[in-house]
């Protein structure tokens, strides 16, 4: 996701340091404080910014996920991610940051644009659900890993992951061509 800083600071619902405020820092603070709140996740089970990052012909490379949630062993077991378009047309690529988190994969991935969300198997990029109502309880979270494990990821298909993560990644810049301040 492209963002662009909007010259103010705000106080992170998760972690209570000062953030520089972008175009979607909002919306990832809805996102946090709903998790806790209304769906029961423990706060500090919900990090936000978690980077992947690695090196691509050379040349480093790094990618935030908006939003990962660890299970009680530390294990990154949730990633979502926010699109600027329809969730349906980033849904492969959730999958994939989903499947390169730092420590993952993860089992599951949900890629929102605030007003509807997809909830997706890592493993394959099955839909699971649709809608925002999609975004499962904490307590939904337990089931749904029970019954979704991880996958499995050999050296190799990481490296493949990798480069196709990065493709899809640039594409975000092709707005300005990173010329937009950066948050």
């Amino acid at each position: 996701m492209h963002e662009v800083s909007l010259g103010q600071t705000i106080q992170d619902y998760l972690t209570g340091d000062e953030l520089e405020m972008t175009t979607y820092e909002d919306l990832r603070q809805g996102l946090a404080r709903m998790l806790v709140e209304e769906k029961g996740y423990p706060k500090e089970k919900v990090i936000p910014k978690v980077e992947i990052k690695y090196d691509v012909d050379d040349k480093p490379f790094s990618r935030n996920v908006d939003l990962l949630v660890y299970d009680d062993q530390g294990k990154p077991v949730l990633a979502l991610l926010f699109c600027s378009g329809t969730p349906e047309s980033y849904t492969r690529e959730a999958v994939y940051a989903g499947r390169l988190v730092p420590e993952g994969p993860t089992s599951l991935v949900v890629v929102t644009d605030s007003k509807d969300a997809r909830l997706l198997r890592t493993m394959d990029g099955k839909v699971l659900d649709s809608g925002f109502a999609a975004i499962p309880s904490w307590d939904a979270l337990q089931k749904l890993l029970r019954d979704n494990p991880a996958p499995k990821l050999d050296p190799a298909r990481v490296l493949r992951e990798q480069r196709v993560f990065y493709m899809y990644s640039g594409f975000l810049e092709s707005c300005c061509g990173k010329t937009c301040p950066e948050p």
